[in-house]
């Protein structure tokens, strides 16, 4: 059987409602689901509520965006309960932090011929906190690009015009916060790290999994089989755990599934067992 360790939904910046993700986990047969909504666990409840008596099992969670300047880092955070708690309570104040990055985006757009009013991105996002993929979006419905894609290549993507940082935690105040609130971290998507040479890698790991981290997410979409067999090698070689997810987005990736990203991805049940092991409390 297998499972999903990272997935987004309408609560941060997917396009399908939390209920929606959990449907679409019980028609491909999952066992267990972790819905990762950047910086909030909005969603949580209503995900819970959908996979009650069903036999599939609810990980809450969060994916962090963390501080680094070679690239980007993001922390998927595994059986996070929502709530007080160290990290709970942080998610509060990076929640504010995107509302005012969002402002300062729609205000680069407006002044650049592409006028949007902040109303028209929180529509767009529904009840969940907004996200770039919701300006995207507004800004193809607009004809101001002709795509998601263009949105982030020309506008919205680091380095480009409307891109506007945000307050993030350093890495090792992420994991130990998690490890705090009795979570397990997983650092996601390691090829975003712009790490090239072995020995660049090889500390940077040694320094995360000093700090707590629990697992390296090796099973990912985007990643050939020899990646994945590569990255999991990696990580069993620096005492981490290949954890793995779709990183589904809904629409705003396109091809891409719950539970089996573009067609051939497949994460173990046992994934579950091995990282829950290091989580207090469940």
């Amino acid at each position: 059987m297998a499972v999903d360790l990272h997935s987004h939904s309408i609560a941060s910046d997917g396009s399908d409602k939390p209920t929606r993700l959990v449907e679409l986990a019980l028609e491909k047969g999952l066992t267990a689901l972790a819905l990762t909504d950047h910086d909030t666990q909005a969603g949580v409840a209503d995900a819970r509520s959908a996979a009650t008596g069903t036999g599939l099992e609810l990980i809450p969670g969060t994916e962090l965006s963390l501080e680094y300047d070679a690239g980007g880092m993001h922390l998927v955070v595994l059986w996070l309960e929502p709530g007080p708690g160290p990290l709970q309570d942080r998610l509060g104040k990076l929640q504010g932090g995107r509302e005012q990055r969002n402002e300062r985006i729609v205000k680069i757009l407006t002044d650049s011929g592409m006028p949007i009013d902040i109303s028209e991105i929180h529509e767009e996002a529904g009840d969940g906190s907004v996200g770039r993929p919701h300006i995207a979006a507004v800004m193809v419905s607009k004809g101001y690009v002709p795509d998601l894609g263009a949105a982030f290549e020309e506008w919205l993507g680091t380095g480009k015009p409307a891109y506007v940082g945000r307050p993030r935690l350093n890495p090792e105040e992420g994991i130990a916060l998690a490890r705090q609130s009795g979570a397990v971290p997983v650092l996601a998507h390691p090829h975003t790290l712009g790490i090239s040479r072995a020995s660049d890698m090889a500390d940077m790991l040694n320094r995360l999994r000093e700090a707590g981290l629990v697992g390296l997410e090796a099973i990912y979409s985007s990643y050939h089989r020899h990646e994945r067999e590569g990255y999991a090698d990696l990580a069993r070689r620096f005492g981490l755990i290949p954890s793995g997810g779709s990183d589904y987005h809904g629409t705003y990736k396109e091809g891409l599934d719950v539970g089996s990203g573009y067609g051939d991805l497949v994460v173990p049940d046992s994934t579950v067992d091995e990282l829950r092991s290091h989580a207090k409390g469940t």
